[in-house]
Parts: structure tokens; C-alpha cells; sequence
């Protein structure tokens, strides 16, 4: 009798989970859900990028995925992102509020907090205070050169010799966005920029892993001593070190003359009101967020730069020669300095387009019953946007599966940006670091293609442009043989 009761209720439950699965009347097509985990397959396995593309040939630019029970719609190429992402922006600006990711910045923030007036008052409140801390402005520039510097000093050092970036780019971004944040540098031995690196560096890795996913998918085992435990751990490690900072901070400041980010958060915070959504722990958060989108996603970037840039030593040289031109006896770059060299441009542009940085972006979701392309999107959908669907869309680009800077160039040599160039997302939730992101890519590559030949090691072997995925994209570890410019 037992028995029987345990497998009607078996039964009851496996049926209930199918009705579950089943989509909405005009949703989008998609492949047919397993019981429990839906379509969760198609996110974890070897190459999740290459299953996502091969069931948009199958079902279309818009189309549906289960995440266990839960319906999310993927969305691919610019008609069907331009719709959601500019177009109805409001209608896809939400975020999942019940993801792996959600609960470990608990919903504070700005790139996981849900869409509303904590959101937006936080967004405009960072954005004011990035550009009067000089975002697009000499000041900025001058905070890029200050640690460019030290960057200089390791690669003269190594002149002649071979060494491994990862560590020595993911510094450099890393001290720019702590002299903004926290008004403060690391020297590169110190014990704190290696714990922050390292700690981020593993928090993309579980974010959007096989681990987070399952995390998402499978709500029972979110109390199981599983590896996704170990990010709240070390969340918690960044946390512990932005509240010290905040601290200290608080005793040194002098109200009305802030010296960086936090300065101007506490100064808000003097003047809150009854209405304000401004706290302590939300301060915390958003030096979590602006931390994360300062480092990562940059340090990545100049990874796969220099990775095709020594396999590509053509376009290196004229890179070079471009550089030498424009600047002539100049001491440094500056970031206007873009606006006269396209071919840089160029090339820094069709880096992005490759390194496809952030591939799944972060995920949003719908504020309300909506449409896209045709198809009926419920409110609460979750929206996964396939970016390399836009950044090698056929018929968007000239040379849509290769490395070519003729990407970005039109017949003249001039600088253009097809409108299917958007690694930075679009719309109200586009990367609130990508005015940083830009002026860094350019000042860094110009700055040490100006001084230094990067060569691809003889005994390197042949080069792996496979992108390890996590939260960010980045290349596999690789080294570079320094030598100076007899230019210079």
C-alpha cells in the first residue's frame, strides 16, 4: 500500500512538472523539455555557445528554453535585439530576481537589482559620479597613464625575454578602477589586488557555470553542500574588504570635498531623506558592480587583443605605423587622439567583436506582457541574449568569421561602427563601464604598441583562440616575447 501511495505521488509530481514545461499559446518555438532540468543540456554542456547557435538555424532568432520549469526566451541577431533591447526597452529591462547570481548580490546594486527606482536612481547617481571623476575627461586619462606606467616598467624589465599578461593586465585595470572607487593603487605584490583578482577571477567562473545553472534550474539542492557554495564565500571576502575601506573612509573624509567614489556615496548618504534608497549595504553592493565591470571584461579584452595582435603581425605594423604618424614627438596618447586613427579604431573594435567579452550578457527579464518579432512574451519571462548571433550575424559584416579589421573600415579607410556592434549590450541596461572600457582599451594598446613589438613565443606552439567561458569570456593562459621598438 505504501508503495503505491509513493508512486501515485511520483506520478502526480512527473505529470504536474510536464504541464509545467509546456509554453504559453503564441510563445516562441524551442526545443522539447526533459522532466526537472527542461533544456538545461543545452547551457552546460562542452560548448553551450555552438548548441545555442545550432538551435537558432533549428527554430529561429527568438526562440524558448526551459531552465528546469522555468520558460526563458533566447534572443539572436539585431532585429529581434534592437526590438527588445532599444525599441521596448521598458518591457525587457527587468532582471530574474530567483537566479544563482540574484541571490549572491542580493538584489542589491545595479546590474542585478530589478527595474525600478532603486535601479535607476543608483544608475544615474554612478554615471554623475563617473563623469565628474572625469570620464571622458583628462583626469581619467591621467589616472590610465599614472598606471600605465607601471606597466611600462615590467615590460622594459622583460625586453628581450618572454612572459605570461594575464596577471599584469588584469593589475592594470584593476588599480584604475580602485584610484576611482576607493581613491587608492595596489602595488602589484600586494597581498589585497591578488586576493580581489583572484576572487573575481573565480566568481565568473561558477557564475555562469554548469554549477549556477543547475543552481537555477533545480531549486532543491540550493541548500546542498555543492561547489556553488564557495562563491558566497567569496563574496563575502569582497564585502568584508569594500565595508573596511568604507570604514576608514568615514574617519578621514572631509564632508563636501570628496576624493573618490565612496567620498561622494557618503555624501549622499548625509543628505538622505525618507524617500532615498541610499545605504551602507548598498554602497557595498555598487562598489561590488563597479569593481566587476571595471576589471574583468577589460583585462579580458587586452587579453585577446595581444593574442591576435602577435599572430597577426601585419596588422600589428600598421597599427604602429599609424601610431608613429599621428603621434610624431607628442610625449603620450590621448583619447581624442582616436578620432585620427581609424585603422586603431579599427582594430580595437573588431578585438571586442571577437573576444564577444560577456557572450550571454546578464540576463534580463520582461516588466510586463509584451512582443517580440511577433511572438507573445508573458511579464516575468527571463531574456538570454546570444550575442555572438549580432557579432558574426551574416550579412552584418564583411568578414563575419574572421579577424579583419576591414570590419570597421568603409571603402575611404574611415572608421565606421555597423549597428550590429554592441558588446556592451544596448539600451537601459547597457554596461555601465563602457565609457571606462573604451578610453582604457585605447590608451593601453596604443600606448605599448608605441613602445614595444609583441612576437608569439617560437616554441608556443600554434595559437588556441578558444575562449574559456564563465561569466566573461577569456582566452586560454598564453605568454608573449617582449622586444622594444628601435623606433623609439
Amino acid at each position: 500500500m505504501f508503495v503505491s501511495i509513493v508512486l501515485l505521488w511520483i506520478s502526480i509530481c512527473f505529470i504536474l512538472l510536464l504541464l509545467k514545461s509546456r509554453r504559453p499559446k503564441n510563445f516562441p518555438p524551442g526545443p522539447p523539455a526533459w522532466p526537472v532540468l527542461g533544456n538545461l543540456v543545452h547551457l552546460t554542456s562542452e560548448d553551450p555557445l555552438m548548441n545555442l547557435e545550432k538551435l537558432r538555424k533549428s527554430y529561429g532568432n527568438v526562440y524558448s528554453l526551459f531552465l528546469g520549469s522555468k520558460p526563458a526566451v533566447v534572443i539572436n541577431g539585431v532585429e529581434a535585439m534592437k526590438e527588445a533591447m532599444v525599441t521596448k526597452a521598458a518591457d525587457f529591462a527587468g532582471r530574474p530576481q530567483d537566479l544563482f547570481v540574484s541571490e549572491l548580490t542580493q538584489r542589491k546594486g545595479t546590474i542585478m537589482a530589478d527595474y525600478g527606482s532603486t535601479w535607476r536612481e543608483h544608475r544615474r547617481f554612478n554615471l554623475m559620479t563617473l563623469r565628474n571623476f572625469g570620464l571622458g575627461k583628462n583626469s581619467m586619462e591621467d589616472r590610465i597613464h599614472e598606471e600605465l606606467q607601471h606597466t611600462v616598467k615590467i615590460l622594459d624589465q622583460s625586453a628581450g625575454e618572454t612572459l605570461s599578461p594575464q596577471v599584469m593586465f588584469h593589475n592594470v585595470a584593476s588599480n584604475v578602477i580602485c584610484k576611482i572607487l576607493f581613491g587608492t593603487r595596489h602595488e602589484y605584490d600586494d597581498e589585497s589586488i591578488k586576493v580581489m583578482i583572484q576572487c573575481f577571477t573565480e566568481l565568473n567562473k561558477v557564475a555562469n557555470g554548469p554549477w549556477a545553472m543547475l543552481y537555477d534550474s533545480v531549486p532543491l539542492v540550493r541548500f546542498l553542500p555543492l561547489p556553488f557554495r564557495r562563491a558566497f564565500k567569496l563574496m563575502e571576502t569582497f564585502l568584508s574588504f569594500a565595508v573596511s575601506r568604507v570604514n576608514e573612509h568615514k574617519e578621514s573624509r572631509i564632508p563636501g570635498e570628496p576624493r573618490d567614489f565612496i567620498d561622494c556615496y557618503l555624501d549622499e548618504l548625509d543628505k538622505k531623506n525618507d524617500e532615498s534608497s541610499f545605504s551602507e549595504e548598498q554602497l557595498v553592493r555598487q562598489l561590488f558592480d563597479l569593481y566587476l565591470a571595471g576589471t574583468d571584461t577589460t583585462a579580458n579584452t587586452l587579453l585577446t587583443a595581444f593574442l591576435y595582435l602577435m599572430n597577426h603581425p601585419q596588422i600589428q605594423e600598421r597599427c604602429q605605423q599609424e601610431i608613429d604618424q599621428v603621434l610624431g614627438g607628442k610625449d603620450r596618447v590621448t583619447f581624442e587622439d582616436r578620432h585620427n586613427m581609424p585603422y586603431m579604431q579599427a582594430v580595437i573594435h573588431e578585438v571586442q567583436r571577437v573576444a564577444n567579452t560577456v557572450p550571454l550578457s546578464a540576463f534580463h527579464c520582461t516588466t510586463r506582457d509584451t512582443e517580440l518579432l511577433g511572438y507573445s512574451i508573458p511579464k516575468g519571462t527571463m531574456i538570454i541574449q546570444n550575442m555572438i548571433s549580432v557579432l558574426k550575424e551574416e550579412g552584418q559584416w564583411k568578414f563575419p568569421h574572421d579577424f579583419n579589421p576591414e570590419n570597421f573600415l568603409d571603402e575611404q579607410g574611415e572608421f565606421v561602427k555597423p549597428e550590429a556592434f554592441m558588446p556592451f549590450s544596448a539600451g537601459s541596461r547597457v554596461c555601465l563601464g563602457e565609457g571606462l572600457a573604451r578610453m582604457e582599451l585605447f590608451l593601453i594598446t596604443v600606448t605599448l604598441l608605441r613602445k614595444y613589438k609583441f612576437i608569439w613565443p617560437e616554441d608556443a606552439g600554434e595559437p588556441d583562440y578558444t575562449m574559456v567561458l564563465g561569466g566573461t569570456s577569456t582566452p586560454k593562459l598564453y605568454s608573449m616575447k617582449i622586444q622594444l621598438r628601435s623606433t623609439q
